[in-house]
C-alpha cells in the first residue's frame, strides 16, 4: 500500500506578516492548522475572520477532516483564531504545556485575577517529546524556549523517502533574517541559542516552515518565503550559521533587543492567546474588552 505524500499549503497575513498553514495528505485526509490568524484592526478595535476564513475554504473544498489546531506559542503579533475555526471545522486546539508559564507571567502584567493559569483553556497541551497522530504523520513536540518560555517546534516525521518537516514558530526567521527576539517577559538568549542548535541537528534535507517573512514579494507567491532547509539555516543564517558561538549569539541577540520597537500587537494579541484565542468575557453591556497596560513593557 502505497503512503499518501504529505502536503503543506501556506496562507500569509501581510498585516501582521504571518504564515498560517494547512498539514495534510491529500483530499478526505485528516488535516492540521498551525498558527492561524484572527484580523484585528487597532484602530478601530475591530475583528474580523477573512484570514481564518480562507483556510476554512480550503479544508471544505478538500473535504479535509481536521483534527488539531497547533500553535507554536502565545503569539505578539497577531490575535489567534483557533476557537473560531473549531467552531466552524472542528478539532482540538493544542499548544505547548509551558503556556502556564506565560499566563502566570502575563496575568499579572495584565492584572487578569480570573484566568486559569493551568492551560485549561485548550484541549490539549504537550509537553516534550510528546506526539501527535495525523493520518501516517507523526508530530512530535520539540521545547525550544528562548523567544518565550513556550514556544513549541512540531516536527512533522514522514513517511520513508520523504523529508521530515518541522514549524518552528518565532525560533528560527529566514537565513537572511536569523532569529526571533528574545526580550519578552520570559525570553533568554542562551535558551535560544540551544533551542537553536538542536533544530539545526536534525537531517540537513529537514524542511523548516517559518512562523513569519517580512521579505518583499511574500504576499504574491507565500510559498516561495515559508520554507528553508536545515542545511540552507547551517549555512546561511546571519545569526546561527555553523561556527557561531554561544557567546557571540548572545552578544549580537541582547545589543540588537535593545534596538527594537515593540510589536504593533502586543498588548492586544498576548492577553487574547493566553486564554487559546478567546476574547476576555464580554461585560454586562454584551461587550468584550482589551486591556492596555501602561508603562509595563
Amino acid at each position: 500500500m502505497t503512503t499518501p505524500a504529505t502536503h503543506i499549503t501556506a496562507f500569509f497575513d501581510s498585516y501582521s506578516s504571518t504564515f498560517s498553514y494547512v498539514l495534510d495528505q491529500g483530499p478526505g485526509s485528516a488535516c492540521a492548522i498551525i498558527d492561524p490568524v484572527l484580523d484585528y484592526e487597532p484602530k478601530s478595535g475591530c475583528t474580523s475572520t477573512d484570514s481564518a476564513e480562507q483556510l476554512v475554504q480550503f479544508v471544505r473544498e478538500r473535504q479535509l477532516q481536521l483534527h488539531y489546531i497547533l500553535e507554536t506559542h502565545a503569539h505578539a503579533d497577531h490575535l489567534s483564531s483557533a476557537p473560531w475555526l473549531r467552531q466552524q471545522l472542528g478539532g482540538q486546539i493544542v499548544i505547548g504545556q509551558p503556556i502556564t508559564t506565560v499566563q502566570k507571567t502575563f496575568s499579572g502584567i495584565y492584572n487578569l485575577k480570573d484566568l486559569a493559569l493551568d492551560g485549561s483553556q485548550f484541549d490539549r497541551l504537550l509537553s516534550e517529546g510528546e506526539s501527535l497522530q495525523l493520518g501516517s504523520l507523526r508530530i512530535e513536540a520539540m521545547h525550544v524556549p528562548g523567544h518565550t518560555p513556550a514556544d513549541m517546534a512540531y516536527h512533522v516525521i514522514t513517511a520513508a523517502g520523504e523529508a521530515d518537516l518541522v514549524f518552528v514558530g518565532d525560533t528560527l526567521f529566514a537565513p537572511d533574517a536569523g532569529t526571533a527576539r528574545c526580550d519578552f517577559p520570559g525570553g533568554n538568549a542562551h535558551q535560544m541559542f540551544h533551542s537553536v542548535r538542536r533544530l539545526l541537528s536534525l537531517p540537513d534535507n529537514t524542511r523548516i516552515f517559518l512562523c513569519h517573512n517580512y521579505a518583499e514579494g511574500v504576499t504574491a507567491d507565500p510559498a516561495a518565503f515559508c520554507e528553508h532547509t536545515v542545511a540552507e539555516h547551517k549555512a546561511g543564517n546571519i545569526h546561527v550559521h555553523d561556527g557561531i558561538s554561544e557567546e557571540d549569539f548572545v552578544s549580537m541577540r541582547t545589543a540588537r533587543d535593545k534596538t527594537l520597537d515593540m510589536p504593533k500587537l502586543i498588548l492586544p494579541a498576548v492577553q487574547v492567546n493566553i486564554r487559546a484565542g478567546q476574547l476576555p468575557p464580554a461585560e454586562d453591556n454584551g461587550t468584550h474588552y482589551l486591556k492596555i497596560p501602561l508603562n509595563v513593557l
